[in-house]
């Protein structure tokens, strides 16, 4: 007979697993080529020392001159804050009893939960690596239609998320917090969502995932800039903290993508192993190949991604890549600090499957404490302002 107890075993031994795999090697290209550890995490935080420049101890001299002063490496202490991150399925008590005498209902049930948890959690998980840690999605362009809102970018939304809309100084509006997708219009850039009309939702507005404003990853959107802070490192102080950016590139050309590789080479020893860019940008990269009559040979990244390359390196296209966009990185230098790879989060007494007070539901939340860090900022390049094919 299947029990909550047998449920939550599964939960445990199988299926977590499973999860954590799929979400570390299949949900993203890039993530799959990026180092997990859970070094340099202090308490809450991420502490990591970050070394630039050479050693300073080098110099020629005569024969029997004094020798070159000693100059240690140089070292900055970067420092991030673990980013929570969470993911909840949900199973009703009427659907356990319906299936309490048929085990393979009930797997049925639960397989079916696991991978709508899955493809939810490698859908916000893929958007983060590219965020600004903002959490926003999207910003809405022009006054609400009842319930529908017209938006910028429809790229980082799906039908079924749970939103929050803001004002661009992050307060909450007026009665349109906690509001799900209902349907997406990618034409029309616009968004239904669920509940009553959005009186107060205006221009200039922003869309984030609900309770997440600038509390997600700090992805590729922030480390992309070349003012402010990174780290808790004032980039105008540490020029080595800004990226190499093209930001009016044009028609692609394989001189400006090489221009890039060999600054990134050049100014900072940095080898690039792999290029993320819009499907708009790819297309256009094939269509330059093709009139050079460049053969590109194709690779099999880790989680078994089949992908295009340039002079060698893979060539990913990514649904959250921004449009008209390129990066150049070498993932050598990005690492996943975590306190702790998924877990489910239990209770006091051991188990994943709790009631929710006061219905008739019993849920699981999927856990993973950590924060992306790039130790090397100006080893990385983007371009943008590409015109798509």
């Amino acid at each position: 007979m299947v029990t909550l107890t047998s449920a939550d075993n599964a939960l445990k031994s199988y299926y977590l697993g499973a999860i954590t795999q799929q979400l570390n090697t299949e949900a993203n290209p890039f993530l799959a080529k990026i180092k997990q550890s859970t070094a340099d995490v202090w308490g809450k935080e991420v502490r990591r020392l970050a070394q630039y420049g050479v050693n300073g101890g080098v110099g020629a001299g005569t024969e029997e001159g004094a020798l070159p002063a000693a100059g240690g490496n140089n070292y900055e202490q970067f420092v991030t804050t673990l980013k929570n991150l969470y993911g909840t399925v949900e199973i009703s008590d009427k659907a356990v009893r319906a299936s309490e005498n048929n085990a393979g209902a009930f797997v049925n049930l639960l397989t079916a939960e696991m991978e709508g948890l899955i493809r939810s959690s490698s859908f916000n998980f893929g958007r983060m690596l590219f965020g600004d840690g903002s959490g926003t999605l999207c910003t809405v362009s022009a006054a609400a239609s009842g319930t529908t809102i017209t938006v910028d970018s429809v790229k980082n939304v799906i039908e079924g998320m749970t939103v929050d809309i803001l004002t661009s100084a992050g307060s909450a509006v007026s009665g349109a917090t906690g509001r799900r997708i209902l349907s997406v219009d990618r034409d029309e850039k616009t968004i239904t969502l669920s509940g009553a009309a959005l009186s107060g939702v205006a221009a200039t507005n922003i869309v984030c995932v609900q309770g997440s404003y600038n509390l997600e990853l700090t992805g590729l959107g922030a480390i992309f800039k070349d003012t402010g802070s990174l780290y808790g490192l004032d980039r105008s102080t540490h020029k080595w903290m800004v990226p190499y950016m093209d930001s009016s590139v044009g028609d692609l050309t394989e001189t400006k993508i090489q221009t890039a590789i060999d600054k990134l080479e050049e100014t900072a020893g940095s080898r690039v192993d792999i290029i993320l860019c819009s499907w708009g940008v790819k297309r256009a990269l094939q269509e330059l190949l093709s009139e050079s009559r460049t053969n590109s040979d194709m690779a099999v990244l880790a989680g078994g991604y089949r992908t295009m390359t340039y002079n060698g390196i893979p060539v990913v296209a990514d649904r959250f890549c921004p449009d008209k966009t390129m990066y150049l990185l070498n993932s050598a230098d990005f690492t996943l600090h975590q306190l702790c790879d998924w877990k489910w989060l239990e209770g006091d007494d051991g188990k994943v499957l709790r009631q929710v007070p006061g219905k008739p539901l019993y849920t699981a939340t999927l856990v993973k404490y950590a924060d992306l860090i790039c130790t090397r900022p100006c080893g990385q390049a983007m371009l943008s302002g590409i015109t798509e094919a």
